[in-house]
C-alpha cells in the first residue's frame, strides 16, 4: 500500500492548494496602509515619532507590528525606559494602528492588487483549495477581505492562519506548517504566493514551493529560492522564468500549475 502523502519521484505532483500571503501580496497594504496607520497612532498618543517610507521599508526586516515597534523604540530617546513600559506602549500603539488601518480599508484606500481577484476566482471555479498564511493580525486580514471581497470574503479561504495563531513570525516556517496541517496536505502539494524575502524564506523552510509577486517595498529584493519572480499577477511580462504559452495576459492558474510542476517533478 502506498503511504499517504507519498509521491512518485519522477512525476510532477498535482497542485492542490494555493497559499496566500496578505500584506504586499493580496494588496499593497504596507506603504499607504500600515505605515500611515502607525503614524496616526503615534500622533494620537502625542508621540513625536513618524515613519517615512524609507524608514518603514527598513523596519519591514522585522516581522510583526508589535515587534517592529519594540525594535524602533530601542532607537528612540523618548521611549520608555523599562521593558515592561515599552511592551505596554507597543500594545497600545498596535491597538490604535489596527483601528486606523481598518478605517482606511473600509474607506477603500487599500485595494486588491491587479490580477488577484481573477486568480482567486479561477482557483475557486476549478476546485483548487485556498488558504491564508500570514503573521499579520486576524483583524487586519478580516477587514481587508470583507472590504474587497464582500461579506462572504472569508469563506473563499478554507483556513486562515494569522499572527495570533503562531508563536513565531516569518521567516520562521511555523505559519506554513500550521496551514498544511489544517489542510492535511504535504508541502509539495501546495504553492505559496509571497512578496517579501521573509515570506519566501518561511514557505521554503516549510518545504512549500513559492512564487514571488514583487510589492512596492521589495522591488529590488533578491529572491534565490523561488520558482518564479515577477512584478504582479496582472501581466506575464517581466517574470523570470517566463511563463509558458502566450506572452500576453495575466498570470493565471494554468501558469501557476506549470511553475508548480517544474518545482515538483
Amino acid at each position: 500500500m502506498t503511504p499517504r502523502n507519498a509521491f512518485h519521484p519522477m512525476r510532477p505532483v498535482p497542485l492542490q492548494a494555493v497559499l496566500w500571503d496578505v500584506d504586499g501580496t493580496l494588496a499593497e497594504t504596507e506603504r499607504d496602509g500600515h505605515r500611515v496607520a502607525f503614524n496616526l497612532a503615534f500622533a494620537r498618543l502625542g508621540l513625536p515619532w513618524r515613519w517615512d517610507e524609507s524608514r518603514y521599508v527598513a523596519l519591514l526586516a522585522v516581522t510583526g507590528g508589535r515587534e517592529r515597534l519594540l525594535h524602533d523604540m530601542a532607537t528612540q530617546p523618548q521611549a520608555p525606559r523599562t521593558d515592561g513600559e515599552r511592551l505596554a506602549l507597543a500594545e497600545e500603539l498596535h491597538r490604535l494602528k489596527t483601528h486606523f488601518y481598518a478605517e482606511r480599508v473600509r474607506a477603500g484606500v487599500i485595494a486588491l492588487r491587479p490580477g488577484v481577484r481573477a486568480l482567486l476566482d479561477q482557483c475557486a471555479a476549478r476546485g483548487v483549495r485556498q488558504a491564508i498564511a500570514t503573521t499579520t493580525s486576524r483583524a487586519n486580514v478580516e477587514a481587508l477581505l470583507r472590504a474587497q471581497l464582500g461579506p462572504d470574503g472569508l469563506g473563499r479561504f478554507e483556513t486562515l492562519v494569522c499572527g495570533e495563531d503562531t508563536r513565531r513570525k516569518k521567516p520562521d516556517p511555523e505559519v506554513y506548517r500550521r496551514v498544511l496541517d489544517r489542510l492535511g496536505l504535504a508541502p509539495v502539494q501546495a504553492l505559496a504566493i509571497e512578496d517579501s524575502p521573509a515570506g519566501c524564506a518561511a514557505a521554503r523552510a516549510a518545504g512549500v514551493p513559492v512564487i514571488v509577486t514583487r510589492s512596492d517595498c521589495f522591488r529590488t529584493a533578491v529572491f534565490n529560492d523561488a520558482l518564479a519572480v515577477g512584478p504582479g499577477l496582472d501581466e506575464r511580462a517581466g517574470w523570470q522564468p517566463a511563463p509558458t504559452g502566450a506572452p500576453d495576459g495575466s498570470v493565471d492558474l494554468d501558469v501557476l500549475i506549470g511553475w508548480h510542476a517544474r518545482g515538483s517533478d
